[in-house]
């Protein structure tokens, strides 16, 4: 017999909300489930406390927990135009992660144990994985279950024909005066310099009159150092006309941008969640949602005793609208400021939003697209078909269900 039911590797966004989605999961013969939370010692393997945003709408299961909230937003365009409007039927929502780190193993129950153990493998099985690595002072140890779900990155990383990078460093500032209306959002603002390929944004993200997470966003091949985001950042919040704001704190990443499969199954009893399974949506790097998706997919089928394989929990033809934008986008087809400055400007706020999140009908999406570059977005999508013909089919390389099981 396995040592636990579930055995959960990574204590971010997906394994947290892994973890809390498995609360009061029974097993067929109605047995609570034995769950492992399983992530590194405290020390150089730790993550940095992030915030994470997302849209939806009022009422989600995080409400409780939000640092804030947003209704109204603005993006705003290359020549400085403003566009703003509500974002109805969503939010646009903040979550910081110590807030959902402490939540989670505060209500974790008696059930489920967190495991400090820096994970050096992980061994499939017919009948149990096995997980072993070093506990605190470096001690070898491994632990059994019948199911293992991974959020690292997977190494080496699936890399598709356009492998783009969203690379951000924000700020959260105090200014000595009122300087932000906390009831609005600015989500894209396309005047800072743009690169060559690509697209350069800053947004805004009030907290207080005097408060706000300012942060400078690019989408390219190359992240930047550490002192050129800075020197970003200070030209960004002269744009926006502050003066001498005091920086509390700031935070930096690097998220993919890729066309390339993930594939959530690694194995007859290992899976991958979060980023590392495909939940991360390849246009825009938001996570947040397709995470939540991800799992509560993965704890139903776990309470009705299936195979809990985690969804891709993005539409095949989203998948591929993304590769076409992100291939337009990589190979300067497209001018990013212009195209999402143009997108925002003829749509209303919230049906973007809604097929940002997949949650669009075609009909709606088609209509859409005709506020793109059109003839630069087919020319697109003809080489991305030709692409794909060659390398046997569109279906196979966008394919949601799971591949082959890898050693990692």
């Amino acid at each position: 017999m396995a040592d636990y039911d579930v055995a959960i590797i990574g204590g971010g966004a997906a394994g947290l909300t892994l973890t809390h989605q498995l609360r009061g999961v029974n097993d067929r013969r109605g047995r609570p489930l034995r769950v492992a939370l399983v992530e590194p010692p405290p020390g150089p393997h730790t993550p940095p406390p992030r915030t994470w945003c997302f849209w939806e709408p009022d009422g989600g299961p995080w409400d409780h927990l939000l640092a804030a909230r947003w209704s109204d937003l603005s993006v705003v365009g290359p020549d400085g135009a403003a566009h703003a409007s509500s974002a109805a039927p969503y939010a646009y929502k903040m979550l910081r992660s110590a807030d959902v780190d402490a939540h989670v193993r505060a209500s974790a129950g008696e059930h489920v144990d967190q495991l400090p153990l820096l994970v050096s493998e992980v061994v499939d099985g017919a009948r149990h994985a096995v997980v072993r690595g070093a506990g605190p002072g470096g001690a070898d140890r491994e632990l059994t279950a019948s199911w293992v779900f991974d959020s690292r990155p997977p190494r080496p990383a699936p890399r598709g024909r356009t492998h783009l990078l969203q690379h951000f460093r924000g700020w959260f500032v105090r200014a000595p005066d009122d300087a932000f209306d906390p009831s609005s959002a600015v989500l894209m603002d396309l005047r800072p310099p743009q690169p060559a390929n690509g697209v350069a944004f800053g947004y805004v993200l009030p907290l207080s009159p005097r408060e706000a997470l300012v942060e400078y966003t690019e989408f390219g091949r190359e992240a930047l150092t550490t002192p050129e985001y800075e020197r970003a950042l200070k030209d960004y919040c002269g744009l926006l006309g502050l003066g001498d704001v005091e920086v509390t704190a700031a935070e930096q990443g690097v998220i993919p941008m890729t066309d390339a499969r993930f594939r959530p199954r690694a194995g007859r009893r290992v899976f991958r969640v979060g980023t590392a399974g495909g939940a991360t949506r390849p246009s825009t790097g938001y996570t947040f949602s397709g995470v939540r998706r991800q799992t509560a997919a993965v704890a139903r089928s776990l309470a009705r005793g299936r195979v809990p394989v985690p969804p891709v929990p993005h539409r095949r033809r989203h998948l591929a609208m993304d590769a076409v934008m992100l291939r337009a986008l990589d190979t300067g087809r497209v001018r990013g400021a212009e195209f999402f400055a143009g997108l925002f400007a003829a749509n209303r706020l919230g049906d973007v939003l809604a097929f940002l999140d997949g949650g669009s009908r075609l009909s709606r999406e088609l209509a859409m697209g005709l506020s793109t570059p059109v003839a630069a977005m087919s020319l697109t999508s003809l080489d991305q078909a030709w692409h794909y013909a060659l390398r046997g089919g569109v279906g196979r390389s966008l394919s949601r269900g799971p591949g082959p099981a890898r050693r990692r």
